[in-house]
């Protein structure tokens, strides 16, 4: 069933657990997301990354994920995943999106909070919530990533923007990684409590010791974030495929097969950030 952010965030708010947000690309990767949901009774978000809204794949690949979550037996949002202007949140409104992320964190502070703001009001106006970010979570390609969120900063903005949730700087980078990340669960611990106790967001679980988003839920953390490791999953399923002999030549054969393997992926991390069996 397609359900709002709040929803879903309000779940694991009651129930001390994490809502995996698998970010998808096509129709396939849907598809195993939503087996991976449904088979582990999981409540969900996917998620679309900005460029695809900002592009012609976002008409496309909307009325997929919106089909999907209306046919699922599961609680699933449609999220958009790192918005950095209203360009994109607006387009997502309109596409249906019953969540939105506005990423102003490559932004001096003020301005950062004026944008999610704005983009907050904006979006109370049909009903949807607004995730923000304080404190950028960079790439792995970058030189470091230790710019962490500070507890006093996120306390202004969550008082200052509205956001449900808020995305957190705390040691995870997107990409793969060249090492395991550990990540500051005190800093986490911190954040929750000068926040009043504000839906934390973790980006760029792909990759992360298993020990470490065990802690980081216990810590706060309600949406976690899994994107690299679903490409992954995808495309080197494709490749082995293409390196078989008889290889199905329809293309619908031929992505059995990489659906499943999102599927099984996407099983690991929600049964890991006890989500499974969660869809009351």
């Amino acid at each position: 069933m397609l359900v709002s952010l709040k929803h879903v965030i309000d779940m694991a708010e009651k129930g001390n657990f994490c809502i995996p947000a698998f970010n998808v690309y096509n129709m396939e990767s849907a598809m195993g997301v939503i087996k991976a949901a449904e088979e582990t009774n999981a409540p969900i978000i996917m998620q679309v990354y900005p460029r695809l809204m900002k592009e012609e794949t976002g008409y496309y690949l909307s009325p997929v994920i919106l089909a999907a979550a209306k046919k699922a037996s599961v609680p699933v949002c449609f999220h958009l995943d790192h918005g950095p202007s209203e360009l994109e949140t607006t387009r997502s409104l309109r596409y249906g999106a019953t969540g939105i992320m506005l990423d102003g964190s490559t932004l001096p502070f003020e301005e950062n909070i004026a944008l999610t703001k704005r983009v907050v009001e904006t979006c109370e106006y049909v009903g949807v919530q607004v995730e923000g970010e304080l404190g950028h979570v960079g790439t792995t390609a970058d030189s470091d990533f230790d710019e962490f969120t500070r507890p006093e900063d996120a306390k202004k903005f969550v008082e200052e923007t509205g956001v449900l949730c808020l995305a957190v700087a705390v040691g995870t980078a997107h990409g793969k990684y060249k090492k395991p990340p550990k990540l500051d669960i005190e800093r986490i611990k911190a954040i929750r409590e000068a926040t009043n106790n504000t839906a934390l967001v973790l980006h760029g679980g792909s990759g992360v010791p298993d020990e470490e988003i065990k802690k980081a839920v216990k810590a706060g953390i309600r949406k976690m974030n899994f994107a690299t490791d679903i490409c992954y999953a995808f495309l080197d399923t494709c490749l082995e495929e293409l390196q078989k002999p008889d290889r199905a030549i329809a293309i619908d054969n031929f992505m059995k097969k990489p659906i499943e393997a999102v599927k099984d992926f996407c099983i690991t991390r929600i049964k890991l950030v006890n989500a499974d069996g969660k869809a009351l």
